[in-house]
This record gives C-alpha cells, sequence and structure tokens, in this order.
C-alpha cells in the first residue's frame, strides 16, 4: 500500500509544467512550478511547517498554545492546516483585502481572523502586522512566528524548493522568477540556485507597482499576497539580479489568461510573476531555461480576479465587445482637491466646473482607488456655513463625506448609472486607476442622447 501519515508529508515535490500559448513568440523554455499542488494550496505550508517546528524545538510553541500570525491568507491555511494537526490554537490578523473565499477558508480550519485596514499605514497601530504583536503580547500561551522575519522562512525554500528546481531542471536552469512577499522564496530558493550552479543563475523578482521593493513611494495597488510596504528581514537583497514591478492591470490580465490558455488557475501573484517571466524571456534565447514559481490557487480569488463584474468595475477589460464608460462625449477630467483646501477654495472649484461634488485625495494623479479619501459636496459645504458650523478660511477635512461611487471605463452608461444609484458623482476607473468623473445628471442625459 503506498499512503502517508499525515497531509504534512505532502508538502513539498510540486511539479513543474511547461508554459505553451501564453509563451508564443518567445523562445526560451519557460517552466511554471505549481505550488498550488501542495496540500494547503500554495507555496506557504513549506514555510509555515519550517516555523512551526523551529518553534516547537525552541520551546516557542508548547503544547496546545496559540499560533499568531499576520497573514493575507495563503500562511495562515497553512498553518491552520498543520495547527489542526497537532493540537494548536490560531489568531490570524488579515488586510481587508483579502478575498471573502480566503477568510472563510481560515475559520473553517477553527482559526479566529481579526480583519485589518488595508489601508492603515506601517506605523500604526491597526496596521495588521502591529495587530498581530499586540495579541501575541496579550497572550501567555501565544507564538508569533512572523513570517516576514523568521528565517526558518527563507530557510526552507533553501532546503526545498531551491535543490527540488535544481533536481527536476537537470541543473539546466538559467532564470528563477518569484514574486515578492515577505521574500522567502527568492532569498532562499535563489541563494541555493546560485551557489550549486556556481553564479551561473539569474534571479528576478516580481513586485506590484506600489510595493517598497521597486518604488520609492509607496502606493495601493490591488493585488494580494504581496509587495510590501518596506522590504522584510525575511528578503535578503543580495539574492535578486533584478526586480520588475508589474501593474495591477497586466498581472490580472495574465492571471485571468493563465486559465483560458493553460489551464492554469492561480492568484494575482501567480499573473504578475508570469507576466515578469516573459519580460525575461522576451530578452533571451532558446538556450535559456526560466523557471517561474505559481504560489497559489485562483480558487480563493473567485470572488475577484475571476470575478467578471468585480474586474469591470475596477476598469479592468473582460470582454473587448464592453462600451466605452470612459467616452469623452460624457465622462469628464477630475478637479481634485485636498484635504488642506478651504471650504471657499473648494466651493468655486466645485461651482466652476458645474459640479455637485468633488473627490479628496491627498495622492498626485494618476490616483488609486484606495487613495481617494472621500468627497465634499456643495450642499454638505453650504450647510455648515449656513449653521455657523465652519467658516470658509477652514480646511476641507472636517467635512468630508464617503467616498464616490466608482465604475469602469469598459462600463456602460447603464452599469455607471446602476451604481452611482442616488448619490452625485462616480468616478470612472481603469486598471483601479481612477482616469475621469460623470456626474449623475451626465449620466442621465447620456441615456436621452
Amino acid at each position: 500500500m503506498n499512503y502517508v501519515e499525515s497531509v504534512i508529508d505532502l508538502v513539498g515535490g510540486t511539479p513543474l509544467v511547461r508554459l505553451g500559448r501564453v509563451c508564443a513568440g518567445v523562445r526560451p523554455l519557460v517552466l511554471a512550478k505549481l505550488e498550488y499542488l501542495n496540500p494547503g494550496g500554495s507555496v506557504k505550508d513549506r514555510i509555515a511547517l519550517a516555523m512551526v517546528r523551529a518553534a516547537e524545538q525552541s520551546g516557542d510553541l508548547v503544547p496546545g498554545g496559540t499560533i499568531i500570525e499576520p497573514t493575507s491568507g495563503n500562511t495562515g491555511v497553512a498553518l491552520a492546516m498543520i495547527a489542526a494537526l497537532r493540537g494548536y490554537r490560531c489568531v490570524f490578523t488579515c488586510p481587508d483585502k483579502v478575498s471573502p473565499e480566503r477568510i472563510n477558508l481560515l475559520r473553517a480550519y477553527g482559526a479566529e481572523v481579526v480583519i485589518c485596514p488595508a489601508t492603515a499605514p506601517a506605523d500604526h497601530r491597526d496596521f495588521y502586522r502591529n495587530v498581530a504583536r499586540r495579541l501575541a503580547a496579550e497572550r501567555p500561551d501565544a507564538c508569533l512566528l512572523d513570517q516576514y522575519a523568521n528565517p526558518a522562512n527563507p530557510r526552507a525554500h533553501y532546503l526545498s524548493t531551491g535543490p527540488e528546481i535544481w533536481e527536476q531542471t537537470s541543473g539546466r536552469i538559467t532564470h528563477l522568477v518569484a514574486s515578492l512577499g515577505t521574500g522567502g522564496t527568492l532569498s532562499g530558493a535563489g541563494r541555493y540556485l546560485k551557489q550549486v550552479s556556481g553564479g551561473t543563475v539569474t534571479v528576478i523578482g516580481a513586485d506590484p507597482d506600489g510595493s517598497a521593493y521597486t518604488c520609492a513611494t509607496v502606493r495601493p495597488y490591488l493585488l494580494e499576497g504581496v509587495g510590501q510596504p518596506f522590504p522584510p528581514k525575511a528578503y535578503d537583497p543580495g539574492v535578486a539580479d533584478e526586480l520588475i514591478a508589474v501593474t495591477d492591470k497586466d498581472a490580472l490580465a495574465m492571471t485571468r489568461r493563465l486559465a483560458r490558455d493553460e489551464a492554469i488557475l492561480t492568484g494575482g501573484s501567480g499573473g504578475m510573476a508570469v507576466a515578469a517571466a516573459l519580460t525575461v524571456a522576451a530578452r533571451h534565447g532558446d538556450d535559456a531555461v526560466i523557471v517561474v514559481m505559481i504560489p497559489d490557487s485562483g480558487r480563493g480569488y473567485v470572488s475577484k480576479i475571476f470575478n467578471d463584474d468585480w474586474m469591470a468595475r475596477r476598469g479592468f477589460a473582460v470582454s473587448p465587445a464592453q462600451a466605452p464608460c470612459g467616452d469623452p462625449h460624457w465622462s469628464r477630467e477630475v478637479p481634485w482637491l485636498r484635504p488642506d483646501d478651504t471650504i471657499r477654495t473648494a466651493l468655486a472649484v466645485l461651482r466652476e466646473h458645474r459640479l455637485p461634488a468633488a473627490p479628496v485625495t491627498t495622492a498626485r494623479p494618476p490616483v488609486r482607488l484606495a487613495e481617494v479619501l472621500g468627497r465634499v459636496s456643495e450642499r454638505r459645504l453650504t450647510q455648515v456655513l449656513a449653521g455657523a458650523e465652519a467658516n470658509e478660511a477652514d480646511p476641507v477635512r472636517g467635512h468630508l463625506e464617503p467616498p464616490p461611487a466608482f465604475a469602469g471605463i469598459g462600463q456602460s452608461p447603464a452599469d455607471a448609472s446602476a451604481v452611482i444609484g442616488g448619490g452625485d458623482i462616480a468616478l470612472i476607473l481603469d486598471g483601479g486607476i481612477v482616469r475621469g468623473m460623470v456626474t449623475r445628471s451626465e449620466l442621465i442625459c447620456a441615456f436621452t442622447t
């Protein structure tokens, strides 16, 4: 009989598969390492097992203790799976942009999940990593494994992922491409491959556009589980030969293409890594063998990346037949306001542009959806002045209303009308970036012309 004692024994040993259709036009052999075939569904099974074993050996994790970890989902799933077998409790802190499927999956294993605002800056008490530290300090039986700084993270990839790739390619690998989250996969597997090859393997990191690995100014992005507000300790910058920033638009387009053309259902981090791998492949010839890591499955993103409505509302093309919501005949440029602008200035802008409201941000255009702080309306500002609640020299920051509705640039006026409802304005998004706006009255005119 052929069997194992538990699912833990199935961690690792994931296969390589050649990418075909998405690599049309490039000469190198591009191989995807399907980490979603780990029992927990992601590459994080490797580091979760390594971190738990190290904590058990050090005595930091006691029998019946509580594992606390900040996670975007995959590390939590892996830890919850191991905890269920070994009798530990789990508490996970997650950013609120994590998909509902993954939150529910964590709870299915019996874990407690604490949701934190994804927009909280790294020095804020509500930043999900800070919340995890606070919870760990409050519980005497708690063990904060901290994948972002735990040396067992890159070591797991040095001892397992790197050797697997070397053996599977018979030492012919020339390039490794891995998405950057904690940086553990790239640092551990990359270090091993560089050492065993005598330095001939080139290591490339794929990073979301807006993450601290590749951007001097950190900005929000829609991809989950990748990028950082600052490079963590698990990341060794000396291993990477190149870092490639990939936009949400390119990453999500490739994610959906992988499902259609290769039958590989992965998340946005996998699409991002393959997009970067194709950038690398375009520079090389037949002798190159590029291995790209596919970190997890797309099953955790069905309500987002693989939901046409979710994609369309954020301005990601899902059908070439869609009518352009950004049509210049009824969409206009955005007159951005700042929180420190005075009420007098805001009213002047609204009246000059004949707008009922305008959005407020501190970011430089092009503004991303998560950077919209709220909106100010002529009706509300007029009310506070009439009621002597404020004067014209006061900043608008104290009188912000909720952010506007939004629609995608590929949606129709009818779609935009549905999301704006009884509101005053809607922002028009192209790949999650604000490219225009429309008023409710303009939408009504669009229907009657």
